[in-house]
């Protein structure tokens, strides 16, 4: 694994503490799509109390999340925020907007 891999490595491993129980009504999986090297690759797993973070990708993901390791970062860190103006040129794209809004309640973001 890589540099950039390490790095998100951690950058995921740091969600496992600021994941909010409740948020969830029921299991939620998620497929973080960050970069084509290795180590970015993700499966989010969300339940009502619990948070599962594990690498590679998982078959049928209810929502799927494609952006950069980088802008990522930035959303974890709480430097950016995701907007309309981002969806539009492809710089993060989501199969359910809806889904990717719980994600982010469900860690503070």
């Amino acid at each position: 694994m890589g540099t950039a891999g390490s790095n998100l490595a951690g950058t995921l491993d740091g969600l496992r503490t600021r994941f909010r129980a409740g948020i969830i009504a029921k299991k939620t999986t998620y497929y973080l799509s960050l970069g084509e090297g290795d180590g970015e690759k993700w499966t989010v797993t969300l339940t009502p109390a619990a948070c599962d973070v594990q690498p590679g990708k998982v078959k049928d993901a209810d929502c799927v999340l494609k952006t950069s390791a980088d802008l990522f970062s930035r959303l974890i860190a709480g430097t950016w925020r995701p907007g309309v103006a981002d969806f539009l040129p492809g710089k993060i794209r989501t199969n359910d907007i809806d889904l990717l809004k719980k994600l982010q309640l469900a860690f503070g973001l």
